[in-house]
This record gives structure tokens, sequence and C-alpha cells, in this order.
């Protein structure tokens, strides 16, 4: 066995310097990012439409300010999402790789986590539109634990699990 696959073996990660390590981070990441802007800009783009649907007009003061949360909601996330990706533009050449894809990773948790509370939101809109029935805020708490837990919960667990502090 070679010594970077001896090195790999015992789970001390790659043999890369701190540049490769940067580049390799940036490309995971923007593969990650394009899979989350493209959710947030159909349901953003969806948003968007529902103030001109004749049904708005009918919608409760509730419901409108439902609405409008989550349409700001929305446009934050995407926002946060698209954001990596002028970040890079903008620094592109300084030699900062490892500082933009801290920049941008913080700004795709937070994009995830505006992605979260516009789901939310949109869901609690819609089954109140759609049900007005009490239990609602149940079935919704359920579907946002569902998320914490896919997105949140189990990576930090396995992070936890599977990772040293060596």
């Amino acid at each position: 066995m070679s010594d970077s696959a001896d090195h790999w073996v015992r789970g001390r990660g790659r043999d890369e310097t701190e540049e490769e390590r940067a580049d390799r981070k940036w490309v995971e990441l923007i593969q990650e990012v394009r899979v989350a802007q493209t959710g947030v800009q159909i349901l953003f783009g969806i948003l968007l439409t529902v103030v001109f649907t004749p049904r708005y007009p009918q919608l409760s003061q509730t419901d409108r300010n439902i609405y409008i949360t989550t349409v700001v909601l929305g446009a934050a996330a995407t926002g946060a999402l698209i954001g990596p990706v002028s970040f890079h533009r903008l620094v592109s050449g300084r030699r900062i790789k490892p500082e933009t894809v801290t920049w941008a990773s913080r700004l795709t948790v937070t994009g995830l986590l505006l992605l979260l509370a516009t789901m939310t939101a949109a869901l609690l809109l819609i089954l109140r539109v759609a049900t007005h029935d009490d239990y609602v805020p149940w079935l919704v708490a359920g579907v946002v634990a569902w998320y914490l837990l896919c997105w949140f919960v189990l990576p930090l667990w396995a992070r936890l699990r599977h990772t040293s502090a060596g």
C-alpha cells in the first residue's frame, strides 16, 4: 500500500494543500447550492404569482400576513443561496479561496434555514386555506420536524459519530 493510500486508510483525510482542499470544497459546495437554488427559485417564482390570482383578495388578513412573510422569506432564501456565486465572482483571483469557501458555506447554511422557514410558512398558508382545520399546525410541525431531521439532525449525528476530534 502506498503512503498516500495508507494515510487515507488511517482516517486522517486527503493529502492536499490548503488551496487544493479549498478548490475541492468549493466545487462540492456549488453542486449542493445548485440543488437548493433550483428548489427555492421555483418555490419563490410560484409564490410571486399568488397575489395575482382571483382567490387572493378573499384571503383573511392573517393568511395575507402569512403570504407576505412567506414571500419575504423566499426572497431572503434566494439571496442567501445565490450569494456564494456572487461572493466567488467578486473575490475571484484575490487568493482567498479558503475564506471564500467559509463565507459561501455560511451563506448556504443561512439559505437552507431561510428555505426551511419559507417552506414552513408556505405549507402553513396552503393548509390553512385548503382545510381551515385545527390540526393544520400539527401537520406543519410534523413536516418541519421531518425537514429538521433530514437536513440537520441526521447529518450532524453522522458528523459527530463518524469523525474524530483529531
